[in-house]
């Protein structure tokens, strides 16, 4: 079995704290705010933000197996997301997740790209761990 690790750090109280996130590897470091994650704030990321990146890579990385297993080579997949953070019962609650995913692969029709596409949604194993958002969907682009 595979390990991933990452780590977080979150200085000091809710709303004037700060916190550093990064992989285990260190490839990925970044800083985070109350207002980063909750407010207007551009200045950091967001474990939300993570989380789409998380899920539009491994979505990505998936669908092209999926065409492979078909016999298809992709020239590329590439998928944005969108996190949106709500509130339920009082609390943050992740609501909705919307990936849109564009792919350029020849001798794919749309028709079997649709499939592919939904059994990425239902296979990837980012969506699986995201299995309580209460919706995910998926725009999915075919280019010529």
């Amino acid at each position: 079995m595979k390990k991933h690790r990452a780590e977080a750090r979150w200085n000091k109280g809710l709303k004037e704290g700060n916190g550093e996130v990064k992989s285990g590897n260190g490839a990925v470091q970044a800083k985070y705010t109350y207002a980063s994650r909750f407010g207007d704030s551009t200045s950091g990321t967001s474990p939300e933000e993570l989380i789409g990146a998380a899920h539009a890579g491994c979505f990505s990385m998936f669908l092209s197996a999926l065409m492979e297993g078909e016999k298809l080579s992709p020239e590329y997949v590439e998928t944005k997301a969108t996190v949106y953070l709500g509130e339920k019962d009082g609390g943050p609650l992740i609501q909705k997740i919307e990936l849109t995913t564009e792919a350029k692969a020849g001798g794919l029709d749309n028709d079997k790209f649709q499939e592919l596409v939904q059994k990425a949604k239902a296979g990837c194993p980012v969506s699986k761990a995201l299995a309580a958002v209460p919706e995910i969907t998926v725009q999915a682009t075919l280019k010529e």
